[in-house]
């Protein structure tokens, strides 16, 4: 779900506000899709940067003509009012393309200690269970097959495996 879509172009984003709600819950994974920011017009969802850290994902409300450049005003859907600040090209990352509701909690617990312990212990505890019944039972019967002549003469006077070879 996280690393998938990056070979596809797409960038991942988890939502921790509920400035988009209801289309964009808090803690959904959204799939932002560079987008060729001319192409842009009202009422389009946007993701963009606030600051080198920080990303929002708000709808386009007006579309404003400032020093000769086309820059974007931008409101999310629960909130009340308006952003301040305008949005310009260069800081417009893409436009969501899907969402997966809720499991951006599950992917923010493992970033971080402690949720990045238990990811690993899961997942090792999983390759252990896997492996496991193999590295104990998984040689003890085909060993008794080769050791026992009275199955291997019983498997060659089948009279089913006789027609087929026929």
């Amino acid at each position: 779900l996280l690393v998938g879509p990056k070979l596809f172009g797409l960038y991942v984003y988890i939502v921790l506000s509920g400035s988009m709600e209801p289309d964009y819950p808090t803690g959904s994974v959204i799939y932002v899709q560079e987008t060729d920011v001319e192409s842009l017009d009202y009422w389009d969802v946007i993701t963009f940067r606030l600051s080198e850290k920080t990303v929002a994902t708000h709808r386009i409300i007006e579309l404003v003509e400032e020093d000769g450049q086309t820059k974007v005003r931008t409101k999310g859907d629960a909130n009340e009012i308006h952003d301040e600040m305008l949005v310009t090209k260069a800081q417009v990352i893409g436009t969501p393309v899907f969402c997966v509701p809720y499991i951006g909690y599950a992917v923010n617990y493992i970033q971080r200690p402690p949720g990045l312990y238990t990811a690993i212990s899961v997942g090792a505890v999983m390759l252990l269970l896997l492996l496991l019944p193999d590295l104990i039972f998984g040689e003890e019967p085909k060993k008794k097959a080769q050791e026992d002549p009275a199955a291997e003469e019983e498997k060659n006077n089948d009279p089913v495996d006789a027609r087929l070879e026929e």
